[in-house]
């Protein structure tokens, strides 16, 4: 198995070849640095300048501005000398795509210049193209003629570069070999990286972003385990591609970024919301903030094998009992063992409802799939869906013979309970496998830790699954102290985020003290970011930069007003061409900016509508939508 960190069972930073970006230091032992980008039209000098200064103001420490023309890229000056007579010295970034005459001269005025190489010299025209190795060859040496000037220019001037692929910016020709993967990825940012190399410039530093955390994930370690092997190890920059606004964004965001994190892995951030730039800065830091200060367990033994593959997703094999293990999607456990007297309006905050009037259920889409009561009783009946989990004493006195309720039993129990029972262990990570589990097929096991380095302590224990021979379902299961809820959405994406993309878990169970609505929709939330249980609309929506055409938080809030209740429906909202339908990757539908008050409609990568008038473009979607048989009326 190829290394993709140091050392996947105790978080240890990777130690990259320092960059430096005028006065900041980056990789190395330096701290994680946060940046972000405007949204300002970059030809407007004191619109981009009052935004950066907010951003800064914010913690931003890099501040990257859009460069599509020369234009913008000779403005970029304006803008620099402007923020350094307020004092502000904070390095500047120029945003490149299709532009190398653009990039040419940003790389005389700011600190640094990310170029996509995707879009930089390479062909995109979504066509199947056949390459020979010789029409191959002539690419690379094409591309290499555009790009060396740019190359030349950054070692001369001192100036930083970000060579950045995306995922849906990749080349015809890289997919014609590669397909769409993180391979192809890997390889496009490589080709880039050999001709800096070509010329001793190793100032770089290297993302790979994608709106799909698994494929995001998977290509930084690829990335990175390709770096190790050729023993130069550049900063990576890290970040979700459109990963939306509010409760999505940040928790899409944690799962990502914070699936590399835990391995060590990233100099530097951005966590890319649908909201004013400056907004995007304390949730970064949060994100941070959680690996600055925990208390790890050390395992007293090394580990030195890998079970899994990190670069591709295959989930566990598990026993299977109703709708958990197996192939099932993970189901979602929720608490109320704290209630003294739970009533059917308890029940309420996990997506189950009750009229009164009709005595009956109403199950919402993002209904949690089993209930700790504790030593509760109930004296009303609940969804026959739903799960009942009850102390062991209460069981065995009550409801052993009782469908839909079963016992959670402790280490100390476990002699007591049939091999046929199905039953709920709660067992702490970093304590050894009770023997009795081995006899126990449908015992379901919910893993707990108390310690600060879950991830690696959960990885641990299924190690050790395997190791026995033991297919016991497992529930990730994490408590937080924190009543602040964008901290506990970033930290549980985080922890619960790594182990789902590389396929632990049949299940989740958060806790916090923070209302059982924002505890259930964030486990729903993780489910959706990690692709493993889809139970709303997914918006993939860029953070707007100065190419957006229209307000993407206002376009973005109306069309999710019209299509939140389209469960499973991926749907793109791109402010420009360049976020347009590559950017959007694997949407079913795409909202996209072609021109000052215009919108392309696309139907997957295709177009099939253009320059409609915005303001009539969202029910232009919605008619599409049902054009195509994927639309469902919201219920009543």
């Amino acid at each position: 198995m190829q290394r993709y960190c140091l050392d996947p069972w105790k978080r240890t930073r990777v130690l990259t070849k320092e960059v430096h970006i005028g006065t900041l230091s980056l990789g190395g032992q330096n701290p994680i640095r946060v940046q972000s980008m405007t949204t300002t039209d970059t030809m407007d000098t004191e619109g981009s300048v009052e935004q950066s200064i907010r951003m800064i103001d914010a913690g931003c420490e890099l501040v990257r501005l859009t460069a599509p023309s020369k234009n913008e890229a000779e403005n970029l000056k304006n803008i620099k000398t402007a923020l350094v007579q307020r004092g502000y010295n904070t390095p500047l970034v120029a945003d490149i795509h299709f532009t190398p005459n653009a990039a040419e001269i940003a790389a005389g005025i700011v600190e640094k210049v990310r170029v996509n190489p995707g879009n930089y010299a390479d062909k995109k025209k979504f066509e199947e193209i056949d390459y020979t190795d010789s029409s191959y060859q002539a690419e690379l040496d094409r591309i290499e003629e555009k790009f060396t000037p740019l190359v030349l220019l950054c070692k001369a001037n001192g100036t930083a570069m970000r060579i950045g692929t995306n995922h849906g910016s990749l080349s015809d020709r890289i997919l014609s070999r590669y397909g769409d993967t993180p391979e192809g990825m890997v390889e496009s940012a490589f080709e880039f990286i050999r001709i800096c190399e070509k010329h001793n410039f190793d100032q770089i530093v290297i993302s790979m972003k994608a709106s799909n955390t698994l494929v995001m994930v998977q290509a930084y370690r690829l990335l990175m385990a390709k770096m190790l092997e050729n023993g130069v190890v550049y900063p990576l920059h890290l970040g979700v591609t459109e990963a939306g606004d509010g409760e999505d964004g940040r928790i899409k965001s944690a799962v990502g970024i914070g699936a590399l994190l835990e391995d060590g892995l990233g100099d530097t951030i951005r966590v890319s919301l649908t909201e004013a730039p400056e907004a995007e800065i304390p949730v970064a830091q949060k994100l941070i903030a959680k690996y600055n200060n925990y208390t790890p367990f050390e395992f007293k033994i090394p580990i030195n094998n890998l079970h899994y593959s990190p670069f591709q997703y295959n989930k566990r094999e598990s026993q299977a009992f109703h709708n958990i293990g197996g192939k099932n999607t993970p189901v979602v456990l929720a608490d109320l063992s704290y209630v003294e007297q739970i009533k059917p309006a308890h029940f309420f905050g996990f997506g189950y409802q009750y009229s009164i009037p009709l005595d009956k259920w109403n199950i919402q889409d993002q209904a949690a799939d089993y209930v700790y009561i504790g030593s509760n009783e109930l004296d009303f009946e609940v969804p026959g869906t739903l799960g009942i989990i009850i102390d062991f004493e209460l069981w065995e006195a009550k409801y052993t013979n009782k469908p839909g309720y079963y016992p959670l039993v402790l280490s100390e129990q476990l002699d007591l309970i049939s091999s046929e029972q199905v039953s709920f262990i709660p067992l702490e990570a970093e304590e050894n496998i009770p023997t009795q589990l081995a006899s126990l097929p449908k015992a379901i096991v919910i893993l707990n830790t108390k310690y600060g380095n879950k991830t690696q302590l959960y990885r641990r224990f299924f190690l050790e699954l395997q190791e026995k021979k033991m297919t016991n379902a497992v529930i990730l299961s994490y408590q937080y102290e924190t009543d602040e809820l964008e901290t506990f959405q970033l930290f549980a994406g985080a922890d619960a985020g790594a182990l789902f993309i590389d396929g632990f878990g049949d299940g989740i169970w958060l806790n916090a003290d923070l209302g059982a609505q924002h505890v259930n929709s964030t486990a729903f939330g993780i489910l959706q970011a990690t692709r493993t249980r889809i139970s709303k609309t997914e918006y993939i929506s860029c953070p707007s930069c100065g190419r957006t055409l229209f307000d993407l938080q206002d376009t973005t809030a109306k069309i999710r007003q019209r299509t939140a209740h389209l469960k499973g429906l991926k749907i793109g909202i791109m402010g420009c061409i360049v976020n347009g339908p590559g950017e959007m990757a694997d949407a079913d539908y795409g909202y996209v900016g072609t021109g000052p008050g215009k919108i392309n409609l696309y139907k997957e990568k295709t177009i099939v509508k253009r320059n409609i008038e915005e303001e009539q473009a969202v029910e232009a979607l919605v008619e599409l939508i049902k054009e195509f048989g994927d639309w469902q009326e919201p219920r009543a």
